[in-house]
């Protein structure tokens, strides 16, 4: 395979694992796998939380396809495919581990618009504790934080935090 068409398929892939990232947050971790996700929406005790085995599960098809490529003649556009999955979620890792949740302690502060916008959109993603009532389910492409925090208050804050970490819930 080219060396064009093996970086256009990768980035392709970095770019569509947003997509995918999204449905699976949004209908995967907030539908039946919130067993697992519900520890990423509460204080972590430790430095691990059951939602981290979500990095690897999704790690599992990105080594399938490199292996499958590299050692079992699998289409070779497959290496590729797999580095853009591997990418994406190193990426996701820096942003959304390091960055937002600072599990790695580091000085970095946003100072850019965009990233200003995709840490206070994923904050107010955390502000609701329960499963429904969620807001902005992406990463990398986050929506406006005005509008976020629009949609929270048109739910009536449900699910969403007290200053004493209880849930409020509609009456």
């Amino acid at each position: 395979m080219s060396w064009p068409i093996g970086i256009a398929l990768f980035l392709l892939t970095v770019i569509g694992m947003e997509g995918f990232a999204y449905a699976m947050h949004r209908w995967v971790m907030h539908g039946p796998g919130w067993f697992l996700h519900a520890s990423h929406h509460r204080a972590r005790a430790g430095h691990w939380e059951w939602n981290d085995l979500y990095a690897v599960i999704f790690a599992v098809p990105s080594f399938v396809m490199i292996f499958g490529a590299m050692q079992l003649g699998w289409w070779p556009g497959l290496v590729w495919m797999g580095a853009g999955v591997a990418a994406y979620g190193a990426i996701y890792f820096g942003f959304h581990d390091v960055i937002v949740h600072q599990r790695i302690p580091t000085r970095y502060l946003p100072r850019s618009r965009y990233m200003k916008r995709i840490v206070q959109a994923h904050r107010l993603h955390h502000v609701v504790e329960t499963r429904e009532g969620n807001v902005s389910f992406g990463f990398l492409v986050a929506p406006d934080p005005a509008g976020l925090k629009a949609e929270l208050k048109r739910r009536q804050r449900a699910g969403v935090r007290s200053p004493r970490g209880e849930a409020k819930t509609r009456s």
